[in-house]
């Protein structure tokens, strides 16, 4: 029994860590935070998952994952040294559909927000989650998921709007 639970853990942070790692990025803008985030909320899932307390590893992931940023960033611990390089294989941001300029544009917007807010737009817009499935994440109300993303989505707008512009009139003229 202890080595079958070995195994699915083991399968589950290979098939799964690059998903939460990109969804760390999305949560804190840095890939060496990201790692961080990563690498500690798996290792509290694995503590729970071996005392039999965890029924989803997916959704227990993603939830310990949230806490961890949200902890993280109460903290202050950003305030640690800051890297210039990313790891290899991860200087690309992930991008599912576009060109580089908006992709980076988003991602920059989406930086500005604060943390709960930002947790709200990556649970509701990124990982397609419904407003009930992210208050249950996030362990608030539906209706603090409903402000939150609204709240959220006006601020990208509003820092979007700017960008936009920006990169319309590059050059001296309409791109």
């Amino acid at each position: 029994m202890k080595k079958e639970i070995e195994s699915e853990l083991h399968d589950y942070v290979e098939s799964r860590y690059a998903h939460l790692r990109r969804t760390a990025f999305l949560l804190c803008g840095e890939w060496h935070r990201a790692e961080d985030l990563v690498q500690t909320a798996l290792a509290k899932v694995v503590v729970a998952a071996r005392r039999g307390r965890v029924e989803s590893l997916d959704a227990y992931s993603r939830q310990v994952l949230l806490r961890v940023y949200l902890d993280d960033n109460q903290r202050g611990s950003r305030r640690r040294e800051r890297t210039w390089a990313d790891p290899a294989g991860a200087a690309e941001p992930p991008v599912v559909a576009g060109d580089r300029a908006t992709a980076l544009t988003v991602l920059a917007a989406l930086r500005t927000l604060p943390a709960r807010q930002r947790a709200t737009v990556v649970l509701r817009y990124w990982e397609d989650r419904s407003v009930e499935d992210t208050a249950a994440v996030l362990g608030v109300s539906e209706g603090t998921v409903k402000s939150q993303s609204a709240k959220g989505l006006a601020g990208m707008r509003q820092m979007l709007a700017g960008s936009l512009a920006e990169l319309m009139f590059s050059d001296g003229g309409v791109v």
